[in-house]
């Protein structure tokens, strides 16, 4: 079993808007991600991201635009030399019920990693909210809270995840 490396999706990936990032012309990845899950990748970590998009819950866009976004991060990431294995989402709002699929529940991690054989105790997740840490925690994974729109780059070097 490898080691993974969950990142969440606004905030650590794209730019945090302060509201929902509802298409792909909002959707602006941070620099320096690509070289960040590049360098991870090559450090042997399995990168995943596990983002809520509720907004879809909310009727504000669909699966369509959020896969949309995720394509062109994928197609991002492989002009740069670089993929994540896997981008899984939650697009359920709270004020519609509960869901097992939604963070701070860990669910999306743990599926992760049985797909990818991942082992949650040596994986860590990278996130900019609280219910990033507690979905990460949950699923028996370590959490790194940092603050929106920060360097990944810098997090993860900070934090010792390479080399």
């Amino acid at each position: 079993m490898g080691k993974g490396l969950f990142l969440d999706r606004d905030g650590v990936v794209n730019r945090e808007l302060g509201r929902h990032t509802m298409s792909v012309e909002e959707f602006d990845v941070l620099p320096g991600v690509c070289e960040a899950i590049a360098l991870a990748n090559t450090s042997g970590w399995t990168v995943v991201v596990i983002t809520n998009q509720s907004g879809i819950g909310l009727g504000l866009y669909d699966h369509e635009a959020v896969d949309r976004m995720h394509r062109y991060l994928h197609d991002m990431l492989r002009t740069n030399g670089t993929s994540v294995a896997e981008i899984l989402y939650c697009p359920h709002h709270p004020s519609k019920g509960r869901c097992l699929c939604r963070k701070p529940g860990g669910l999306l991690l743990e599926r992760a990693a049985a797909r990818h054989d991942i082992d949650l105790p040596r994986s860590v997740m990278i996130g900019d909210r609280e219910r990033d840490i507690r979905a990460a925690q949950s699923a028996g994974a370590r959490g790194i809270l940092v603050d929106s729109n920060r360097p990944l780059l810098d997090t993860i070097r900070t934090h010792d995840l390479i080399g």
